[in-house]
């Protein structure tokens, strides 16, 4: 028997994906400043959307920053207040050669859309706002909804960070259950739960030599070469068996449980699979470490980009005057961001080699990590929800990502976080040819439907 939202679904199939391609067209990037006017076009376009299904909707606009959408949709008064997270902003598209249909013009292709942000977040996002509006159709009863949605995730929340820390946003937050909907199922197509995220920090870091570039042939062996200084200095962040080595990085890092490993355990690691689907083997970090304890509970330092001197066809035999490398961390539950922070900075100058002139920028210190107790009411509730959706039940994943505003809404809203996705690894987030299944589409529609109703 088919779920009520797979007949709703089907009986608006052509509106709902109209809207949705809609909103997939608008180049809501929040990396680029120069795309500030799409966010905005996309903050619009949700309160339009948000306010034809009932709801009173505010866009607040944060100075030099990103709207951020609030909405709040009166429910059940007996019911608990429940605060909903989404985002609407994407990754940069780059590169866009690589892309099979142009990025922002969203097409169907054997039963999946094709677009940046088709899944993450704006396919999550819709989807579940697509559940509710199921609900209201079917005159359903709804608990108290709020909705916030924003436009930096991507780059930090820093806008969203500021606000929530306003004393008069509590009130605005408040709720009893915090649902996130953009993580992803386990491989094998079993719905998870998601226990607990890494937080991130990220920080550039550029290397000065010379004045200019200089001639390798009569300049080499004499100026120091910001290139080699700069695959040293980045070499010296971990020791040889692929443990971070930066002093202090490790301060108050908090082991998972005994209960917690079991869980995390009970999902088997593929390695094979995991090579298949990524082309590369899980070789990576501290290789003593089981892989799923790697992206689950250890923090993690990772090389993001490195640009020097010269890329181009042939040669160009040159010591170059800079270079640049970024940098992101994954901390787990424990560290505090600033100290991680003061450790890596102080590392890299004592480390940077002579000669050269160490600049760091764009420094985040970000967000921390945090685990959820699995045996709490609200995970014991979603746990039925998941199993009458899959009678196989779901999982429990650590995941190694970071959703760096949701260890802040919780301690401001007071609310249980429950975080609850439907992505798999063949959406490529982040990556060229981003898409999102329409059977996950109406996923993520069946689960907050069933999932709202059971908290009435």
């Amino acid at each position: 028997m088919n779920p009520p939202t797979h007949d709703y679904f089907s009986a608006n199939r052509d509106r709902i994906l109209a809207a949705w391609c809609d909103l997939l067209r608008i180049e809501s990037v929040s990396a680029d400043a120069s795309a500030l006017a799409h966010c905005a076009r996309a903050a619009a376009w949700l309160r339009r959307w948000l306010k034809s299904a009932g709801f009173q909707v505010e866009v607040v606009l944060p100075p030099d920053g990103r709207p951020i959408v609030w909405a709040e949709r009166p429910g059940v008064p007996s019911a608990p207040t429940v605060l909903f997270y989404g985002h609407y902003d994407v990754q940069p598209a780059d590169p866009i050669a690589a892309w099979t249909h142009p990025p922002f013009d969203p097409v169907c292709v054997d039963g999946r859309i094709y677009a940046r942000g088709a899944e993450d977040n704006k396919g999550q996002l819709f989807a579940f706002l697509q559940g509710v509006a199921a609900r209201i159709d079917a005159g359903l009863p709804l608990p108290t909804l709020r909705v916030l949605i924003e436009g930096e995730e991507e780059c930090g929340s820093s806008s969203l960070l500021a606000c929530a820390h306003d004393p008069a946003w509590r009130q605005r937050l408040a709720a009893d259950t915090l649902l996130v909907c953009d993580t992803s199922m386990h491989p094998c197509g079993q719905p998870a739960i998601v226990a607990g995220l890494r937080g991130m920090q990220t920080l550039t870091i550029t290397l000065r030599g010379p004045s200019h570039d200089l001639h390798s042939g009569s300049h080499g062996g004499l100026a120091p070469n910001p290139a080699q200084g700069m695959a040293r200095l980045l070499a010296s962040l971990h020791d040889p068996q692929g443990r971070i080595a930066v002093a202090g990085f490790f301060d108050g890092w908090a082991a998972p449980t005994t209960n917690e490993c079991r869980l995390a355990e009970a999902v088997p690691f593929d390695a094979a699979a995991y090579t298949s689907e990524t082309g590369a083997p899980p070789e990576g970090g501290e290789r003593a470490i089981p892989p799923i304890h790697r992206t689950a509970f250890h923090p993690t330092l990772e090389v993001n980009g490195v640009h020097a001197g010269y890329g181009g066809p042939g040669c160009k035999t040159i010591i170059p005057s800079e270079a640049v490398a970024k940098l992101s961390a994954r901390l787990c539950p424990g560290q505090t961001p600033s100290r991680t922070m003061d450790a890596l900075t102080a590392h890299l100058r004592a480390h940077c080699p002579p000669g050269l002139t160490l600049e760091l920028s764009d420094v985040r210190s970000g967000s921390r990590g945090f685990r959820l107790p699995v045996d709490s009411p609200l995970i014991r509730l979603a746990t039925d929800v998941l199993t009458r959706i899959d009678p196989r039940g779901p999982l429990f994943l650590w995941e190694g990502a970071s959703i760096p505003i949701i260890a802040t809404l919780q301690e401001v809203s007071g609310a249980a976080p429950l975080l609850v996705g439907f992505g798999r690894e063949e959406d490529r987030i982040h990556a060229p040819n981003e898409s999102f299944g329409l059977d996950q589409f109406q996923q993520v529609m069946t689960y907050a439907d069933t999932m709202l109703g059971a908290l009435v």
